[in-house]
């Protein structure tokens, strides 16, 4: 969806692959999509790590569960940037678009 789009996506199956291949990546890292809850660590905790060696990385967190219930079970900070699943391809691009023009960096 965000290639269509314009987007140069790096693609990583789990959280130590995306912390392998950000180490590994030169170029400035925009954004992180990552699920909330996922094998290894949740979305937060690389969040918190990428975060460490790129300060300017934005982040959306994605989950087939409300933000509320996200939020409720301390999960996940209130607040953040997210997008509920499923979503479309308009809402994606939106949300990215709205977060990497925004100056709030999560």
């Amino acid at each position: 969806m965000l290639e269509r789009n314009g987007y140069l996506v790096l693609t990583a199956a789990t959280p130590v692959k995306a912390l392998l291949t950000a180490k590994n990546y030169d170029g400035t890292i925009d954004l992180l999509l990552t699920d909330v809850i996922m094998p290894e660590m949740t979305g937060s905790e690389l969040s918190k790590k990428l975060y460490t060696s790129r300060p300017e990385l934005k982040t959306l967190f994605m989950s087939g569960y409300t933000a509320d219930v996200i939020a409720n079970n301390g999960v996940l900070d209130s607040g953040v940037n997210f997008i509920q699943k499923p979503f479309n391809v308009k809402s994606l691009s939106t949300a990215v678009h709205s977060i990497l023009n925004s100056d709030k960096v999560e």
